[in-house]
């Protein structure tokens, strides 16, 4: 028995066989590099905050959805939210938002109650258990400002997260907006 190698034809060669990345870069107005930096440094961010909240989220048997409803109904301040608030926040459908609502029943971590305005309504809370998820869970995010932002800094850097989650919001609502005239 002899041994075969395969051949490839002769116009492929090793180096053209393999899959190259292409180069990727943000189309800027101007070439700015320190918002070149920003850029990246957010890139970063949103990378190793999606990686914190996976590993935080299902060390505790929770996805990273889960989690997210349950720091929404934490910033409530205990009043609840309707399903339909949170599966707008959340963008998620209304079965969608079902099943998210029944699997955190389920594990103790919300309750539905009755909405006192409107008899049709529900409205859903946090257990002890669903803060103490958020309280553990936020402890993280809380521990890592704490060691990187300076006291004095920390209210010029949440009003700049707050300008730019309006200008993100903007931006997604007119590229999103349907446009007069055209077909759908």
């Amino acid at each position: 028995m002899t041994d075969t190698v395969p051949v490839l034809p002769p116009s492929l060669d090793a180096v053209s066989a393999v899959p190259v990345s292409p180069d990727v870069t943000v189309p800027e107005l101007a070439p700015d590099t320190g918002l070149a930096r920003l850029m990246t440094a957010f890139r970063m961010l949103q990378m190793q905050h999606a990686r914190v909240l996976h590993h935080e989220s299902s060390s505790r048997g929770l996805n990273a959805t889960d989690a997210r409803f349950v720091f929404f109904l934490a910033a409530a301040d205990g009043e609840g939210v309707t399903p339909k608030q949170a599966g707008e926040y959340l963008e998620l459908t209304t079965g969608a938002m079902t099943s998210l609502i029944d699997r955190l029943e389920k594990r103790a971590h919300i309750e539905r109650r009755p909405n006192p305005q409107d008899r049709r309504s529900i409205l859903i809370h946090l257990t002890p258990s669903g803060a103490e998820v958020a309280k553990q869970i936020g402890a993280v995010y809380t521990s890592a400002f704490r060691d990187v932002i300076a006291p004095g800094d920390r209210d010029r850097l949440a009003d700049a997260f707050d300008r730019l989650g309006v200008a993100l919001d903007h931006h997604s609502r007119t590229v999103t907006a349907p446009r007069v005239g055209s077909a759908s």
